[in-house]
């Protein structure tokens, strides 16, 4: 077998119970930073932000807030988020949350410093590809969510609203320069978002496995953060102030970061994206949740091999079926089988066009399948999912 892959993951990761402190002491690349959070009220509730606030002024540095982002990030809050970094002249972007926080402090500190549009940079669907010449404001990640593994990626998703486009972007320059993952900021997550959270980082890995540039090295990353979940997610669910099983989920979804830059996701994540993208109220977890079983099952004759890795990873039989088997069952076991498309206002009468919206607005994920997918097919994908 030949192997040929190239690895370069920059970023300094800070992980474990309590190490959110360290930002107090650390080197962080400026004195200025813009603190970038949702627009919801839990890092404030917590005392999260206080505590950023308050370590990064220990560590000589100032702080600007802007708190205006929303579970599915989109491109006029980029653009808000890079004009305020320019006007308070920031050093640095820190991500404060979840995956929505920091994709959307990976792209502000693109635009914090090169002209035009975000589109004018992202190179899939109405995206003008254009190179980014002026670099990147460096990124801090402070993660209090188990899901998207950003802090270990150089990948941002946000909406374009004026085109109805969900997309994924990235350079070498929006890996962050250095990512916090302290289990301790995941404690006061509610058990359904930890589910979807921890869905989101199971299927990174899984179809991490299945993209056709896995590697050994991807594989390994992945086969271990599946362990992990399968073994750790449905307690964290159940019992979230169980500090053993947050970390061991922390843990995992910072290694399917890794996966996410070593190999890559699938088309999976181009069907979710299309369904978020015109719902944007819809977790994207759930969505991949919702997918998940229809999807894999179609895989199931084009790498048995691949999902039969996933299986044996799961502990059920080393095989496609051991892999739907184990899917299925973790789905149970974090009460996520019943989750329906139709609860979120999507319609059969949508569905043709959400198949079409996933290869015009993500088409590069369909290239990472072992067996390339039309349209048609996509649609029948979507189609057994829907209920």
């Amino acid at each position: 077998m030949s192997v040929n892959f190239n690895y370069f993951i920059p970023t300094r990761l800070i992980f474990g119970p309590g190490k959110l402190d360290e930002l107090g002491t650390m080197e962080l690349p400026g004195g200025k930073a813009l603190v970038v959070l949702s627009a919801g009220t839990s890092m404030k509730k917590y005392g999260y932000l206080d505590r950023v606030v308050n370590l990064l002024k220990k560590n000589d540095v100032d702080s600007v807030i802007f708190d205006k982002i929303l579970p599915n990030p989109i491109k006029d809050h980029v653009m808000k988020g890079a004009e305020l970094a320019r006007r308070e002249q920031c050093d640095f972007v820190l991500g404060l949350g979840g995956g929505s926080s920091i994709d959307s402090a990976k792209s502000i500190a693109l635009m914090a410093v090169n002209p035009g549009d975000y589109w004018d940079y992202v190179v899939n669907g109405t995206g003008k590809g254009q190179p980014v010449k002026k670099g990147v404001l460096p990124i801090v990640a402070i993660t209090t969510t188990a899901g998207t593994g950003t802090e270990a990626d150089p990948w941002t998703v946000i909406t374009n609203r004026e085109t109805t486009e969900k997309i994924g972007f990235g350079t070498d320059e929006t890996y962050p320069f250095a990512s916090i993952i302290d289990p301790e900021l995941m404690l006061s997550v509610p058990s359904h978002l930890t589910a979807y959270q921890g869905f989101d980082a199971f299927f990174h890995a899984a179809e991490g496995v299945m993209s056709n540039i896995a590697t050994p090295l991807s594989d390994a990353y992945a086969l271990k953060s599946i362990e992990l979940l399968t073994q750790w997610l449905p307690k964290a669910v159940t019992e979230g102030s169980d500090l053993e099983a947050r970390t061991n989920v922390a843990l995992a979804n910072t290694i399917s970061g890794l996966v996410e830059s070593t190999s890559s996701c699938t088309s999976e994540h181009s069907m979710e994206h299309a369904l978020s993208a015109f719902h944007p109220e819809l977790p994207h977890g759930a969505g991949l949740i919702m997918l998940s079983l229809s999807y894999f099952t179609r895989f199931k004759e084009i790498c048995p091999d691949r999902m039969a890795l996933i299986g044996k990873a799961m502990g059920e039989e080393a095989s496609a079926d051991g892999c739907l088997t184990g899917l299925l069952k973790l789905q149970k076991s974090c009460a996520v089988d019943k989750l329906k498309m139709s609860d979120y206002g999507i319609t059969p009468e949508e569905l043709p066009r959400l198949a079409q919206n996933a290869h015009e607005a993500m088409g590069g994920l369909f290239e990472r399948d072992r067996k390339k997918l039309t349209v048609k097919n996509t649609e029948e994908i979507i189609t057994k999912a829907y209920r």
